[in-house]
């Protein structure tokens, strides 16, 4: 079937159907694509190898996805994290190598095909991980930025080893990349970065200035730097991650990167919808019988044997078990990179057709799996948490992750310090009002720790972090983040530890402000309606009656 149009009616459909399905099962969207990639190529409704689909097109939601990542990350943050990055990626992408190795070798593959398998195993997949963590909202969270710096190493650590199993030709043909692909990938690493940089400095702020004035234009010029340097960056040997991940790093300064997001997401969800249906039609249910025993063995080494490994790596750097539980959970998948490498094995010869169909097969069910737990992650961090504390290193905490320098009475505690809470912060402290801060974006935990605010890193969703908040004793609580789930979690605490405090949180509409508010909420915040300011102004009024009122 040629029919364009009749092979996007069967994806749609398919896809639809089994999104459905999902939705009912409360189960990760991601789930259903994957399924419905299965389910094209078992049933052939059309040659999935011949389709410009999915051939083609899901490399558009790759670059839109990691484009956007880009604009939302500030590359210093990642430098502050840059040590347990490296020796937890690199760490791990040795130890699982080997064992991968071994494994297949006893399980009766040969020397080749184990090293190739085993490199599979090591890697996780950026595309779902920044998936979930914007379904999350969890993209700016320590744990989210820790996962999002190891699987970009981990991708330049893929490209290195495409490069030494299948170096190309250099472009003026004198040999230098095959004799020194680690230099040649460094320098171009390096000059990739100066062009990216350069051009944003000295011509895409000045160029965006004036294509702003018609929103149309603004979205069609971020659209067509994105594809131009993804497609530099392709021609440099990286790949394509990499490169629409720096084309959106390298604008991310711009002030109108918030109206190009919001223009570019519905793009990113379409195409990387295309992404995880094409994953699912790699599967080859003919080999999944006779594979079975290897595919349960490196499912379980993905799921299980890797989150161990990187928490035993990152606990030495004091993160506590809640940060540690989190990553593990992210990277508990091999990656899209696992099955380029095998492809490009299979160039050689050195790996079969089973082989690829059995990593495919082990990508569809640790990403099925992994999208689970992450999407119902404090569900399950209940009872894997006494597991996880094992690994915490005692008396030992990251800088991030310290406890609170000082202790009150009588105060304001604000949860989330950005865009609403920023100017309450800042008014608090101007009127001497005694506070302090809970947020999970550790930019804006140092930031105000250098402007002299009481704040710690902490997040909702770990039951420590609100156990130790002295909640009895506080008078006002405003809670900015979004989720439902954090706030219905804030509210049953506050229960729990039998505090009078005034509760104030936020709300994305107005049915789970109604919610909120038969949970105990005094004060729902509808961001449209009601900034930080107005908060402000309602303090001024009611301050006095709260505290008083509070003591007697």
């Amino acid at each position: 079937m040629d029919n364009i149009f009749a092979q996007f009616a069967i994806i749609l459909s398919v896809s639809s159907l089994l999104g459905l399905v999902a939705l009912k099962l409360k189960l990760p969207l991601i789930v259903s694509y994957l399924l419905a990639g299965v389910a094209i190529a078992s049933f052939k409704f059309f040659s999935v190898g011949d389709s410009f689909i999915l051939e083609t097109l899901p490399d558009i939601g790759i670059a839109f996805l990691l484009f956007l990542t880009g604009m939302e990350l500030d590359l210093k943050e990642l430098n502050t994290l840059g040590k347990p990055i490296i020796v937890s990626s690199l760490g791990q992408i040795i130890l699982t190598t080997f064992l991968g190795f071994e494994i297949a070798k006893v399980l009766g593959f040969g020397f080749g095909e184990s090293v190739f398998l085993g490199l599979g195993l090591a890697f996780s997949s950026t595309v779902v991980v920044v998936k979930m963590l914007l379904e999350k909202r969890d993209l700016t969270s320590l744990y989210g930025k820790l996962s999002l710096g190891i699987l970009l190493l981990e991708d330049v650590v893929a490209i290195a080893v495409l490069m030494f199993i299948s170096v190309s030709n250099s472009t003026f043909n004198f040999g230098f990349q095959q004799s020194f692909p680690i230099v040649t990938l460094i320098l171009k690493a390096i000059g990739v970065f100066i062009l990216a940089f350069g051009l944003s400095k000295f011509f895409l702020q000045k160029l965006f200035s004036v294509v702003a004035k018609s929103t149309e234009l603004l979205f069609f010029t971020a659209i067509t730097w994105c594809f131009l340097f993804t497609a530099v960056a392709a021609l440099a040997g990286f790949s394509i991650e990499i490169g629409a991940f720096i084309a959106g790093l390298a604008i991310a300064s711009s002030p109108y990167h918030l109206e190009i997001q919001g223009k570019i997401k519905p793009l990113r969800d379409f195409f990387i919808t295309l992404f995880f249906i094409y994953l699912g039609s790699q599967v080859r249910l003919d080999y999944l019988i006779s594979g079975l025993p290897v595919i349960i063995i490196f499912s379980f080494v993905a799921m299980v044997g890797k989150p161990v490994v990187y928490a035993i790596l990152l606990s030495f750097f004091g993160f506590k078990k809640h940060t540690l539980y989190q990553v593990s959970l992210n990277l508990s998948q091999i990656s899209e990179f696992s099955l380029i490498v095998l492809v490009v094995g299979a160039g050689y010869g050195i790996i079969s057709a089973p082989a690829i169909s059995i990593m495919a097969t082990v990508g569809v069910i640790t990403i099925i799996s992994s999208s689970i737990f992450i999407s119902h992650s404090r569900r399950f961090y209940k009872f894997v948490k006494p597991l996880v504390g094992i690994l915490e290193t005692k008396g030992k905490a990251h800088a991030l992750e310290g406890k609170l320098e000082e202790q009150m009475d009588d105060h304001v505690l604000i949860i989330g310090a950005h865009r609403i809470g920023g100017p309450i912060a800042r008014f608090l402290k101007r009127e001497g009002i005694p506070f302090y801060i809970m947020d999970f974006n550790p930019h804006i935990v140092s930031e105000l720790k250098e402007k002299g605010m009481n704040v710690i890193y902490g997040d909702i969703g770990d039951p420590e972090v609100l156990e130790s908040l002295n909640l009895k004793r506080t008078r006002l609580i405003i809670s900015t983040a979004p989720s439902l789930e954090d706030n219905e979690i804030l509210i049953a605490e506050v229960k729990k530890q039998k505090s009078d405090a005034k509760i104030i949180v936020r709300a994305e509409d107005e049915s789970h402000g109604e919610l909120l508010k038969k949970l105990g909420a005094d004060y729902v915040i509808l961001p449209e309606k009601v900034s930080g300011e107005h908060i402000v102004d309602q303090i001024k009024t009611h301050w006095p009656k709260i505290i008083f009122s509070g003591l007697d």
